[in-house]
């Protein structure tokens, strides 16, 4: 029997808390992951208010971040450990006006294992890749999300989240 990997998944989010249901199953799938897996950037799409910062912060605080989880807009990056000992980089790009303006952040020298990256579209060329990429849109009184696989680990890691059974709690259907 074949196993066909997910690689793209779509979802309406009816309110803050399937958001935060989201950020769950992302955490808890990406446990499932090797612990050889290379680092995943995540680039997160949307509109001012579609919900990018608060997706990202469900999946940090469900990593096991402690204490507060500050939005990157003004700081442009934030940095915190995580339950496995990996570190995430949370970016808000939307105050860069030029893609160039990430060479003096230092991300060059670090060893993140996950990348959160809100407006990634003004770092182009500077950023790596994206392993997933989330876009969130208003939909109604709640958000829609597609998540989009474009690498081995980061399909797997949607698969993870699909064979969890997890889809029925953001889209009311299984």
């Amino acid at each position: 029997m074949s196993h066909d990997v997910l690689s793209e998944l779509r979802l309406h989010l009816a309110d803050a808390d399937a958001t935060d249901a989201l950020g769950a199953a992302l955490a808890a799938a990406r446990a499932h992951l090797p612990a050889n897996a290379p680092a995943l950037h995540v680039h997160l799409h949307g509109d001012l208010g579609a919900g990018k910062s608060t997706l990202a912060r469900a999946l940090l605080r469900a990593l096991g971040v402690q204490g507060a989880i500050r939005s990157p807009t003004y700081t442009l990056v934030e940095r915190y450990g995580l339950n496995d000992g990996g570190e995430a980089w949370h970016l808000d790009l939307y105050r860069i006006g030029d893609a160039g303006e990430l060479e003096f952040l230092g991300l060059d020298g670090g060893e993140a294992s996950l990348w959160l990256i809100e407006w990634p579209e003004r770092g182009r060329g500077w950023l790596p890749p994206a392993d997933l990429r989330i876009d969130l849109a208003v939909d109604g009184a709640g958000r829609s999300a597609r998540l989009q696989a474009a690498s081995a680990a980061a399909r797997a890691w949607l698969d993870g989240v699909a064979a969890m059974g997890a889809t029925a709690a953001y889209t009311g259907s299984a």
